[in-house]
């Protein structure tokens, strides 16, 4: 079942071109992650899927009365203005107690209703803007780099409670991501994005897509490179020990492109 697609989208900010001609759909149930450098467009094009920020050409399309989730890349809180997790939950629109505990549990939250936002850690925060994006029940689940800012375990930990989501509800996921050596696995479909979509298909071949390594480079450059790197070596018994070290230096090198 198609749920949302765009035909031509393209938009124009300041006078820039920041996405020309892009071609996306969404189907129920699938696991789509768009990446590309900073600057590519990955944020505005989730905007403009949602009708945030109006298109200079295109279309897009949804399904009748579509509910869809969005997690934001960034939220910034006032921090001298108290919020419980509780009234965050009822932003813009009021829910009822039983609903928002629900929220809370599915991901992981029970019993933080009357805690502030402000003192939530980076994971916990991520956590509550998720449960937000559930009350509405969605069909297809939103997500603007949601891990940015957490260490890896509370990366992983992220992404598991996503899957479990998608399980448990058959929602669709959007994500963009910075970090696939984690992501990859659980994607349907990769699209490489700048600006416009650079190439797309299953994980193993935009990893081997010379489009995608245009943009992201080869071994230490490339988080997908990375993750198809390791994955491989899963089944090579006969690698020596430069392989190992070489492999090493390669994860030990992402992590400091990561950081950075």
């Amino acid at each position: 079942m198609m749920l949302l697609s765009a035909r031509n989208l393209s938009v124009r900010l300041g006078g820039v071109d920041v996405l020309q001609d892009i071609d996306i759909a969404i189907q129920a149930n699938e696991i789509v992650t768009i990446l590309g450098p900073n600057g590519s467009g990955k944020s505005t094009l989730l905007r403009a899927l949602l009708g945030i920020i109006p298109l200079s050409s295109g279309r897009v399309t949804r399904a009748p009365n579509v509910r869809i989730g969005y997690v934001p890349q960034r939220l910034a809180m006032d921090r001298s203005m108290p919020m419980t997790v509780r009234r965050f939950l009822s932003l813009p629109k009021r829910v009822s107690d039983a609903d928002a505990a629900k929220a809370l549990e599915k991901v992981g939250m029970s019993g933080s209703a009357q805690q502030q936002m402000t003192d939530l850690s980076g994971g916990q925060f991520q956590r509550v803007l998720l449960a937000r994006a559930l009350l509405c029940n969605p069909q297809i689940l939103m997500l603007d780099e949601p891990t940015q800012g957490l260490d890896q375990p509370g990366e992983a930990a992220f992404y598991r409670l996503i899957d479990e989501v998608r399980l448990d509800s058959g929602a669709a996921v959007l994500m963009v991501s910075h970090d696939l050596h984690v992501v990859m696995a659980a994607s349907d479909r990769v699209i490489c994005l700048n600006r416009h979509i650079c190439c797309e298909g299953t994980p193993r071949v935009v990893s081997n897509a010379p489009e995608y390594r245009a943009l992201f480079g080869l071994g230490t450059q490339g988080a997908l490179a990375l993750y198809q790197h390791m994955h491989d070596h899963n089944h090579d018994h006969h690698h020596d020990h430069a392989h190992d070290h070489s492999d090493k230096h390669d994860h030990a090198s992402k992590e400091t492109h990561h950081a950075g």
